[in-house]
Protein backbone atom coordinates (compact mmCIF):
# COMPACT_ATOMS: atom_id res chain seq x y z
CA UNK A 1 0.00 0.00 0.00
CA UNK A 2 1.38 3.42 -0.98
CA UNK A 3 1.73 5.67 2.03
CA UNK A 4 -0.24 8.92 1.83
CA UNK A 5 1.54 12.15 2.67
CA UNK A 6 0.13 13.89 5.75
CA UNK A 7 0.59 17.57 4.98
CA UNK A 8 0.40 20.14 7.77
CA UNK A 9 0.40 23.94 7.78
CA UNK A 10 3.23 25.74 9.55
CA UNK A 11 2.94 29.45 10.25
CA UNK A 12 6.43 29.74 11.76
CA UNK A 13 9.44 27.61 12.70
CA UNK A 14 8.03 26.48 16.05
CA UNK A 15 4.85 25.29 14.38
CA UNK A 16 6.89 23.51 11.71
CA UNK A 17 8.76 21.58 14.39
CA UNK A 18 5.50 20.83 16.20
CA UNK A 19 3.92 19.47 13.02
CA UNK A 20 6.86 17.18 12.32
CA UNK A 21 7.07 15.99 15.92
CA UNK A 22 3.42 14.95 15.93
CA UNK A 23 3.68 13.03 12.68
CA UNK A 24 3.38 15.25 9.61
CA UNK A 25 5.27 14.00 6.57
CA UNK A 26 5.45 17.46 5.04
CA UNK A 27 4.52 21.07 5.76
CA UNK A 28 3.47 24.01 3.66
CA UNK A 29 4.72 27.43 4.66
CA UNK A 30 4.54 31.01 3.44
CA UNK A 31 7.40 33.39 2.84
CA UNK A 32 7.25 37.11 3.46
CA UNK A 33 6.00 37.68 -0.10
CA UNK A 34 3.26 36.36 -2.39
CA UNK A 35 1.41 34.32 0.26
CA UNK A 36 -2.35 34.35 0.90
CA UNK A 37 -1.72 34.26 4.64
CA UNK A 38 0.19 37.53 4.90
CA UNK A 39 -1.02 37.94 8.50
CA UNK A 40 0.63 34.69 9.65
CA UNK A 41 4.14 34.78 11.11
CA UNK A 42 5.63 33.38 7.89
CA UNK A 43 9.27 32.75 7.02
CA UNK A 44 12.11 35.00 5.95
CA UNK A 45 14.29 33.73 3.10
CA UNK A 46 16.88 32.64 5.65
CA UNK A 47 14.24 30.78 7.64
CA UNK A 48 13.01 29.01 4.48
CA UNK A 49 16.54 27.69 3.91
CA UNK A 50 16.69 26.60 7.56
CA UNK A 51 13.26 24.95 7.35
CA UNK A 52 14.19 22.96 4.24
CA UNK A 53 17.43 21.76 5.80
CA UNK A 54 15.63 20.79 9.03
CA UNK A 55 12.92 18.89 7.15
CA UNK A 56 15.25 17.12 4.75
CA UNK A 57 17.39 15.92 7.65
CA UNK A 58 14.23 14.22 8.94
CA UNK A 59 13.38 12.81 5.51
CA UNK A 60 10.42 15.19 5.27
CA UNK A 61 9.30 17.90 2.85
CA UNK A 62 8.59 21.63 2.68
CA UNK A 63 6.28 23.30 0.17
CA UNK A 64 6.10 27.10 -0.11
CA UNK A 65 2.95 29.03 -0.98
CA UNK A 66 3.23 31.58 -3.79
CA UNK A 67 -0.52 31.68 -4.23
CA UNK A 68 -1.56 35.32 -4.61
CA UNK A 69 -3.11 36.55 -7.83
CA UNK A 70 -0.26 38.62 -9.18
CA UNK A 71 -0.23 42.14 -10.61
CA UNK A 72 2.21 43.62 -13.12
CA UNK A 73 4.46 45.10 -10.45
CA UNK A 74 4.82 41.69 -8.75
CA UNK A 75 6.59 40.04 -11.66
CA UNK A 76 10.15 41.30 -11.23
CA UNK A 77 10.28 40.34 -7.56
CA UNK A 78 8.47 37.04 -8.23
CA UNK A 79 11.16 36.07 -10.76
CA UNK A 80 13.85 36.50 -8.11
CA UNK A 81 11.75 34.65 -5.55
CA UNK A 82 11.17 31.59 -7.74
CA UNK A 83 14.91 31.41 -8.45
CA UNK A 84 15.56 31.61 -4.71
CA UNK A 85 13.09 28.80 -3.96
CA UNK A 86 14.71 26.61 -6.62
CA UNK A 87 18.16 27.22 -5.12
CA UNK A 88 16.81 26.59 -1.61
CA UNK A 89 15.70 23.14 -2.81
CA UNK A 90 12.14 23.47 -1.54
CA UNK A 91 10.03 20.45 -2.51
CA UNK A 92 7.52 22.53 -4.41
CA UNK A 93 5.87 25.91 -4.79
CA UNK A 94 2.09 26.16 -4.41
CA UNK A 95 0.90 28.56 -7.12
CA UNK A 96 -2.53 29.56 -8.44
CA UNK A 97 -1.90 32.42 -10.89
CA UNK A 98 -1.36 31.29 -14.50
CA UNK A 99 1.17 34.03 -15.19
CA UNK A 100 3.18 33.17 -12.08
CA UNK A 101 3.17 29.50 -13.06
CA UNK A 102 4.45 30.43 -16.53
CA UNK A 103 7.10 32.65 -14.96
CA UNK A 104 8.24 29.92 -12.56
CA UNK A 105 8.46 27.33 -15.32
CA UNK A 106 10.58 29.76 -17.34
CA UNK A 107 13.03 31.07 -14.74
CA UNK A 108 13.18 28.12 -12.31
CA UNK A 109 12.66 24.98 -14.41
CA UNK A 110 13.79 22.63 -11.65
CA UNK A 111 11.23 23.98 -9.17
CA UNK A 112 8.22 21.70 -8.85
CA UNK A 113 4.87 23.50 -9.06
CA UNK A 114 1.81 22.35 -7.14
CA UNK A 115 -1.37 23.93 -8.49
CA UNK A 116 -3.12 25.70 -5.62
CA UNK A 117 -6.72 25.01 -4.66
CA UNK A 118 -7.25 28.72 -5.45
CA UNK A 119 -7.12 27.71 -9.13
CA UNK A 120 -10.54 26.04 -8.64
CA UNK A 121 -9.72 22.73 -10.33
CA UNK A 122 -12.97 20.82 -10.73
CA UNK A 123 -12.56 18.48 -13.70
CA UNK A 124 -10.12 16.11 -15.37
CA UNK A 125 -9.69 18.24 -18.50
CA UNK A 126 -8.25 21.04 -16.38
CA UNK A 127 -5.93 18.55 -14.70
CA UNK A 128 -4.93 17.23 -18.11
CA UNK A 129 -4.12 20.78 -19.25
CA UNK A 130 -1.86 21.45 -16.27
CA UNK A 131 -0.11 18.14 -16.75
CA UNK A 132 0.82 19.27 -20.26
CA UNK A 133 2.28 22.45 -18.73
CA UNK A 134 4.71 20.33 -16.72
CA UNK A 135 2.92 20.32 -13.35
CA UNK A 136 3.13 17.15 -11.28
CA UNK A 137 0.58 17.86 -8.55
CA UNK A 138 -2.85 19.49 -8.40
CA UNK A 139 -4.59 20.52 -5.17
CA UNK A 140 -8.24 19.99 -6.02
CA UNK A 141 -11.09 22.32 -5.11
CA UNK A 142 -12.94 21.41 -1.92
CA UNK A 143 -16.26 21.26 -3.81
CA UNK A 144 -15.55 17.87 -5.36
CA UNK A 145 -17.12 14.56 -4.37
CA UNK A 146 -15.25 11.33 -3.79
CA UNK A 147 -16.63 10.00 -7.07
CA UNK A 148 -15.38 13.05 -8.99
CA UNK A 149 -11.94 12.85 -7.40
CA UNK A 150 -11.69 9.19 -8.34
CA UNK A 151 -12.69 9.91 -11.94
CA UNK A 152 -10.08 12.67 -12.24
CA UNK A 153 -7.35 10.28 -11.07
CA UNK A 154 -8.54 7.59 -13.48
CA UNK A 155 -8.48 10.01 -16.42
CA UNK A 156 -5.09 11.52 -15.54
CA UNK A 157 -3.33 8.77 -13.57
CA UNK A 158 0.16 10.33 -13.73
CA UNK A 159 -0.90 13.49 -11.90
CA UNK A 160 -0.45 13.63 -8.13
CA UNK A 161 -3.71 14.55 -6.41
CA UNK A 162 -3.74 16.51 -3.15
CA UNK A 163 -6.94 17.24 -1.25
CA UNK A 164 -7.88 19.12 1.88
CA UNK A 165 -8.99 16.72 4.59
CA UNK A 166 -9.49 18.99 7.60
CA UNK A 167 -9.88 22.59 8.73
CA UNK A 168 -11.60 25.89 8.10
CA UNK A 169 -13.29 26.52 4.76
CA UNK A 170 -13.99 29.70 2.86
CA UNK A 171 -17.65 30.44 2.16
CA UNK A 172 -16.57 31.64 -1.28
CA UNK A 173 -15.86 29.30 -4.15
CA UNK A 174 -12.49 27.77 -3.22
CA UNK A 175 -11.38 31.07 -1.73
CA UNK A 176 -11.80 33.64 -4.50
CA UNK A 177 -13.51 36.24 -2.35
CA UNK A 178 -13.96 40.03 -2.62
CA UNK A 179 -15.78 40.52 0.68
CA UNK A 180 -12.71 41.49 2.71
CA UNK A 181 -11.67 44.01 0.05
CA UNK A 182 -15.19 45.45 -0.10
CA UNK A 183 -15.61 45.82 3.66
CA UNK A 184 -12.09 46.88 4.70
CA UNK A 185 -10.00 47.56 1.58
CA UNK A 186 -7.81 44.54 2.34
CA UNK A 187 -7.72 42.02 -0.50
CA UNK A 188 -8.10 38.34 0.34
CA UNK A 189 -6.60 37.48 -3.01
CA UNK A 190 -3.47 39.41 -2.06
CA UNK A 191 -3.03 37.73 1.32
CA UNK A 192 -4.77 40.23 3.63
CA UNK A 193 -8.17 38.63 4.25
CA UNK A 194 -9.85 39.82 7.47
CA UNK A 195 -12.29 36.87 7.33
CA UNK A 196 -15.34 39.10 7.15
CA UNK A 197 -17.40 35.98 6.46
CA UNK A 198 -16.86 35.00 10.12
CA UNK A 199 -18.49 38.18 11.46
CA UNK A 200 -21.91 38.31 13.06
CA UNK A 201 -24.44 39.83 10.63
CA UNK A 202 -28.07 40.83 10.88
CA UNK A 203 -30.41 41.17 7.92
CA UNK A 204 -32.15 44.57 7.76
CA UNK A 205 -35.24 45.72 5.93
CA UNK A 206 -35.95 49.36 5.03
CA UNK A 207 -39.17 50.63 6.61
CA UNK A 208 -40.47 53.93 5.21
CA UNK A 209 -41.60 55.23 8.61
CA UNK A 210 -39.13 53.67 11.03
CA UNK A 211 -35.95 53.59 8.98
CA UNK A 212 -34.06 50.29 9.08
CA UNK A 213 -35.60 47.39 11.00
CA UNK A 214 -33.61 44.33 12.03
CA UNK A 215 -34.80 40.91 10.89
CA UNK A 216 -32.91 38.56 13.20
CA UNK A 217 -32.70 34.80 13.36
CA UNK A 218 -32.45 35.23 17.12
CA UNK A 219 -31.34 37.97 19.49
CA UNK A 220 -27.68 37.52 18.45
CA UNK A 221 -28.12 37.99 14.72
CA UNK A 222 -26.74 35.27 12.46
CA UNK A 223 -23.45 34.08 11.03
CA UNK A 224 -24.90 33.75 7.54
CA UNK A 225 -21.56 33.37 5.72
CA UNK A 226 -19.63 31.37 8.32
CA UNK A 227 -18.69 27.97 6.90
CA UNK A 228 -18.43 24.87 9.04
CA UNK A 229 -15.04 23.20 9.40
CA UNK A 230 -14.11 20.34 7.10
CA UNK A 231 -13.61 16.93 8.71
CA UNK A 232 -12.96 13.95 6.41
CA UNK A 233 -11.36 11.66 8.96
CA UNK A 234 -13.95 8.97 8.24
CA UNK A 235 -13.12 9.11 4.52
CA UNK A 236 -9.42 8.27 4.68
CA UNK A 237 -10.09 4.88 3.10
CA UNK A 238 -12.25 6.28 0.29
CA UNK A 239 -9.79 9.04 -0.56
CA UNK A 240 -6.90 6.58 -0.51
CA UNK A 241 -8.71 4.25 -2.91
CA UNK A 242 -9.52 7.23 -5.13
CA UNK A 243 -5.78 7.77 -5.58
CA UNK A 244 -5.18 10.84 -3.42
CA UNK A 245 -1.48 11.02 -2.52
CA UNK A 246 -1.53 13.90 -0.01
CA UNK A 247 -3.98 14.79 2.79
CA UNK A 248 -3.82 18.50 3.54
CA UNK A 249 -4.74 20.12 6.85
CA UNK A 250 -5.74 23.81 6.76
CA UNK A 251 -4.45 26.33 9.29
CA UNK A 252 -1.25 28.35 8.88
CA UNK A 253 -2.66 30.86 11.36
CA UNK A 254 -3.74 28.23 13.91
CA UNK A 255 -1.98 27.65 17.24
CA UNK A 256 0.69 25.07 18.05
CA UNK A 257 -1.86 23.27 20.20
CA UNK A 258 -4.32 23.07 17.31
CA UNK A 259 -1.69 21.68 14.96
CA UNK A 260 -0.45 19.15 17.50
CA UNK A 261 -3.96 17.91 18.22
CA UNK A 262 -5.12 17.63 14.61
CA UNK A 263 -1.89 16.24 13.15
CA UNK A 264 -1.67 13.69 15.96
CA UNK A 265 -5.26 12.55 15.38
CA UNK A 266 -4.81 12.11 11.63
CA UNK A 267 -1.39 10.47 12.04
CA UNK A 268 -2.89 7.87 14.36
CA UNK A 269 -5.95 7.37 12.16
CA UNK A 270 -3.78 6.97 9.04
CA UNK A 271 -1.52 4.45 10.76
CA UNK A 272 -4.57 2.55 11.97
CA UNK A 273 -5.91 2.51 8.40
CA UNK A 274 -2.65 1.00 7.14
CA UNK A 275 -2.92 -1.75 9.78
CA UNK A 276 -6.68 -2.34 9.90
CA UNK A 277 -8.16 -0.99 6.69
CA UNK A 278 -11.60 0.60 6.99
CA UNK A 279 -11.96 -0.81 10.51
CA UNK A 280 -10.02 2.20 11.79
CA UNK A 281 -13.34 4.09 11.79
CA UNK A 282 -14.69 1.87 14.57
CA UNK A 283 -12.38 3.60 17.05
CA UNK A 284 -14.02 6.82 18.33
CA UNK A 285 -10.68 8.07 19.69
CA UNK A 286 -9.68 10.01 16.58
CA UNK A 287 -12.90 12.02 16.26
CA UNK A 288 -12.89 12.73 19.99
CA UNK A 289 -9.35 14.09 19.66
CA UNK A 290 -10.46 16.57 17.00
CA UNK A 291 -13.01 17.99 19.44
CA UNK A 292 -10.32 18.79 21.99
CA UNK A 293 -9.23 21.94 20.20
CA UNK A 294 -11.20 24.97 19.00
CA UNK A 295 -13.28 24.29 15.91
CA UNK A 296 -16.57 25.09 14.25
CA UNK A 297 -19.25 22.50 13.73
CA UNK A 298 -17.84 19.82 11.44
CA UNK A 299 -19.00 19.00 7.94
CA UNK A 300 -17.93 16.50 5.29
CA UNK A 301 -18.70 19.21 2.69
CA UNK A 302 -19.28 17.72 -0.77
CA UNK A 303 -17.46 14.42 -0.38
CA UNK A 304 -20.67 12.40 -0.88
CA UNK A 305 -22.20 14.85 -3.34
CA UNK A 306 -24.13 18.11 -3.16
CA UNK A 307 -24.52 19.50 0.36
CA UNK A 308 -26.50 22.65 1.24
CA UNK A 309 -25.77 22.41 4.98
CA UNK A 310 -22.21 23.68 5.22
CA UNK A 311 -22.91 27.01 6.98
CA UNK A 312 -22.36 27.39 10.73
CA UNK A 313 -25.14 29.80 11.75
CA UNK A 314 -24.74 29.64 15.53
CA UNK A 315 -21.33 31.14 16.27
CA UNK A 316 -17.98 31.98 14.76
CA UNK A 317 -16.09 29.20 16.54
CA UNK A 318 -16.61 26.75 19.40
CA UNK A 319 -14.12 26.12 22.16
CA UNK A 320 -12.52 22.72 22.39
CA UNK A 321 -13.18 20.28 25.20
CA UNK A 322 -9.60 20.69 26.47
CA UNK A 323 -7.36 23.70 27.08
CA UNK A 324 -3.64 24.04 26.36
CA UNK A 325 -1.81 24.24 29.71
CA UNK A 326 1.92 23.78 29.06
CA UNK A 327 4.69 22.70 26.69
CA UNK A 328 7.25 20.14 27.77
CA UNK A 329 10.68 21.69 27.18
CA UNK A 330 12.75 18.95 28.81
CA UNK A 331 11.67 15.37 29.42
CA UNK A 332 12.00 13.33 32.63
CA UNK A 333 13.86 10.27 31.34
CA UNK A 334 16.77 10.58 33.80
CA UNK A 335 15.07 12.14 36.81
CA UNK A 336 11.67 12.40 38.46
CA UNK A 337 10.61 15.71 36.99
CA UNK A 338 10.10 17.26 33.58
CA UNK A 339 10.57 20.94 32.84
CA UNK A 340 7.48 22.52 31.37
CA UNK A 341 6.63 26.01 30.13
CA UNK A 342 3.29 27.34 31.36
CA UNK A 343 0.68 28.55 28.87
CA UNK A 344 -2.50 28.72 30.96
CA UNK A 345 -3.15 28.68 34.69
CA UNK A 346 -3.28 25.40 36.61
CA UNK A 347 -2.44 24.34 40.16
CA UNK A 348 -1.65 21.47 42.47
CA UNK A 349 -4.57 19.04 42.51
CA UNK A 350 -5.43 19.53 38.83
CA UNK A 351 -5.35 16.67 36.34
CA UNK A 352 -3.41 17.24 33.13
CA UNK A 353 -3.67 15.03 30.06
CA UNK A 354 -0.64 14.30 27.88
CA UNK A 355 -0.74 15.02 24.15
CA UNK A 356 2.13 13.10 22.63
CA UNK A 357 3.08 10.96 19.61
CA UNK A 358 4.49 8.43 22.10
CA UNK A 359 2.85 5.80 24.31
CA UNK A 360 2.25 8.51 26.93
CA UNK A 361 -0.56 9.85 24.73
CA UNK A 362 -3.70 10.60 26.77
CA UNK A 363 -2.16 9.51 30.07
CA UNK A 364 -3.33 11.65 32.99
CA UNK A 365 -1.00 13.36 35.45
CA UNK A 366 -2.37 14.35 38.86
CA UNK A 367 -0.37 17.47 39.74
CA UNK A 368 1.09 16.86 43.20
CA UNK A 369 4.43 18.67 43.25
CA UNK A 370 5.86 21.59 41.28
CA UNK A 371 8.94 23.80 41.69
CA UNK A 372 10.25 26.89 39.97
CA UNK A 373 13.74 26.99 38.46
CA UNK A 374 15.23 27.90 41.84
CA UNK A 375 13.72 24.82 43.46
CA UNK A 376 11.05 26.75 45.36
CA UNK A 377 7.60 25.19 45.66
CA UNK A 378 4.89 26.26 43.22
CA UNK A 379 1.28 25.65 44.15
CA UNK A 380 -0.39 27.87 41.57
CA UNK A 381 1.15 28.02 38.07
CA UNK A 382 -0.14 31.41 37.00
CA UNK A 383 2.89 33.13 35.45
CA UNK A 384 2.73 32.88 31.65
CA UNK A 385 5.75 31.08 30.15
CA UNK A 386 7.22 30.33 33.57
CA UNK A 387 9.56 27.33 33.53
CA UNK A 388 8.32 24.79 36.08
CA UNK A 389 9.60 21.46 37.31
CA UNK A 390 6.67 19.05 37.18
CA UNK A 391 7.23 15.90 39.23
CA UNK A 392 5.60 12.88 37.63
CA UNK A 393 6.21 9.21 36.88
CA UNK A 394 4.54 9.56 33.48
CA UNK A 395 7.24 9.65 30.81
CA UNK A 396 7.34 13.02 29.07
CA UNK A 397 9.47 14.11 26.13
CA UNK A 398 10.46 17.50 24.77
CA UNK A 399 7.68 18.61 22.44
CA UNK A 400 4.84 16.95 24.34
CA UNK A 401 1.91 19.12 25.38
CA UNK A 402 -0.13 19.13 28.58
CA UNK A 403 -3.83 19.97 28.43
CA UNK A 404 -6.74 20.16 30.85
CA UNK A 405 -10.40 19.28 30.42
CA UNK A 406 -12.67 22.32 30.47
Amino acid sequence: MNKIELLSPAGDMNKLKTAFYFGADAVYIGGKHFSLRALAGNFTDEEIVEAVEYAHNLGKKVYVTVNIFGRNDDMEQAEKYFKFLENAKVDGAIVSDTGLIYLARTVAPNLSINLSTQANTLNYKTVEFWQKQGLKRVILARELSLEEISEIKQKVPEMEIETFIHGAMCISYSGRCLLSDYRTGRSSNRGECVQACRWNYSIREKDSECGFMDIEEDERGTYIMNSKDLNLLDYIDGLAKAGVCSFKIEGRMKSEYYLATVVNAYRRALDAYYNQGAEYKNNPLYQEELKKTAHREFTTAYITGFNDRTVNYDDSQSKGTFKFMANVVSGNQNNDYAIIEQRNRFMVGDELEVLSPTDSFNKVIKVEKMQDEKGEEVVDAKIVQQKIRLFTSVKLNEGDILRKKV
